[in-house]
């Protein structure tokens, strides 16, 4: 609900600074401005912090809740040379946003 609205606002504001009319297709005009849909620039951003989490380029609170899957286990598997995040299962809605589930998922 809150993301539509977002991007209703950027919607408005691509209109504003084109000049165009509302009714025209906007997926061109912020094309043209090389702004990104709501949520593409949301998982764009969470993309980033997980990148830099992962190569200690962020604050230690969000590098701790990214590792990746040969960090975690005892033993060395095949898998661990794969750049895959562990995830963490969570039981809510509200879980499933928070950084250290969201961003290993992404």
């Amino acid at each position: 609900m809150l993301l539509r609205r977002l991007q209703s606002v950027q919607n408005a504001a691509a209109c504003v600074i084109t000049r165009t009319p509302r009714r025209d297709h906007i997926t061109p005009i912020l094309h043209h401005l090389h702004w990104l849909p709501v949520r593409q620039r949301v998982a764009l951003k969470l993309a980033v912090l997980v990148y830099k989490a992962l190569n200690n380029r962020a604050p230690e609170y969000l590098s701790q809740d990214c590792r990746l899957v040969g960090d975690t286990g005892r033993r060395e598997l095949r898998s661990s040379h794969n750049y895959t995040c562990a995830s963490v299962n969570t039981s809510t809605r509200f879980g499933d946003r928070a950084f250290a589930a969201a961003g290993p998922r992404l």
